[in-house]
């Protein structure tokens, strides 16, 4: 029997899968170090700090400088998930950067750059595009990655600008969002840890519902905007937060149910941080407590793809991730697209 790939034994005629188990290894965050409040919001539209926190939860949110892009954020994201893991960034096989706000239009990809500023040299690099939900897949693509032993190391980044895509005078969108990038490491189990799983996550995706959130132009369908508005963000919010809380209800419970567990045994849920109204609806219809929910749209905003593995950076620094918790998180948005993953800390 002869040594093949990571992960696999070459017999006489195929190749077998060893078992690997996945995990999330080390979590990193970054955030810009400007601040917008609400206060300073409310000179630009007509809003108060009153009005966007009890419509949103949002008091703060984080911009980039002048000369940040997205891939600055996410290089400093994953240098510390990397620094936390003790890992050398050449034991890196691929680097997932979930994006709704590239470095550039189409191409190169900014796993690319990202893969180039960590030193990264033996990774592959890619960006995957799913809006706010962007993370739940790419996690779920890092997961089977290592599953397969295609890959060992699997560098996971959401990271957004956002500032440079929403209209400074709508304020239906403007008070939404802010910049800022996290970062998961998913590698193999020790086999010493108790009884580790990650399980299969939920995809979803509706494109029926694609035109309510959307940039209507810059892309192949309209490359030429008429007026710039039209290079920025529209949403139809109410038709947005309607589908919001439906998928994050449904979403949960069924991960939970195909995986025999009951929402008693979830010790948090981690959501994609759009809004406190979609949370804490879902929340009462799921008649689970709000505190099992991490929250912090408050000081961040909606960072897009970027709001779970910021928030699970920031839970994990904090030390409120202990072993073998049962973590689900839930993300939804733009396509329309929604899913969950279901894992053990």
């Amino acid at each position: 029997m002869t040594q093949g790939p990571a992960g696999f034994t070459m017999g006489a005629t195929h190749w077998e899968a060893a078992l690997i188990v996945p995990r999330i290894l080390s979590t990193g965050f970054y955030v810009p170090a400007k601040i917008l409040t609400n206060d300073e919001l409310a000179t630009r539209v007509e809003t108060s700090d009153e009005w966007i926190f009890s419509h949103t939860g949002i008091r703060t949110r984080r911009l980039a400088a002048d000369d940040q892009a997205t891939s600055d954020l996410a290089i400093e994201a994953g240098r510390k998930a990397l620094e936390r893991a003790h890992l050398d960034p050449k034991d890196v096989d691929l680097i997932l950067v979930a994006t709704s706000t590239p470095d550039f239009l189409g191409f190169p990809s900014t796993a690319s750059l990202v893969q180039n500023g960590l030193g990264a040299v033996n990774a592959g690099a890619m960006d995957l595009s799913a809006a706010c939900t962007g993370f739940i897949y790419a996690l779920e693509t890092a997961r089977t990655f290592v599953v397969s032993g295609a890959a060992r190391f699997v560098l996971v980044i959401g990271a957004e600008v956002f500032s440079r895509i929403v209209d400074w005078n709508d304020r239906n969108t403007c008070i939404l969002f802010g910049d800022g990038a996290g970062a998961v490491l998913v590698g193999p189990s020790s086999p010493e840890l108790p009884e580790p799983w990650f399980a299969p996550s939920l995809l979803r995706s509706d494109g029926s519902g694609g035109s309510c959130l959307l940039r209507p132009a810059g892309g192949t369908r309209k490359p030429v905007p008429e007026r710039p508005s039209e290079l920025a963000v529209a949403m139809d919010g109410k038709r947005v937060y309607l589908f919001a809380v439906t998928v994050v209800k449904d979403s949960i419970l069924e991960i939970i149910t195909k995986n025999g567990l009951t929402l008693e045994q979830i010790d948090w849920v981690v959501p994609h941080q759009a809004n406190y109204r979609i949370v804490a609806a879902a929340a009462q219809r799921l008649g689970l407590p709000l505190e099992r929910f991490y929250l912090n749209m408050e000081r961040f905003a909606n960072t897009s793809g970027a709001t779970i593995p910021l928030a699970l950076a920031e839970m994990d620094e904090a030390g409120l991730l202990k072993r073998n918790q049962v973590i689900v998180t839930v993300g939804f948005g733009a396509g329309l697209a929604w899913g969950a993953n279901l894992f053990r800390w």
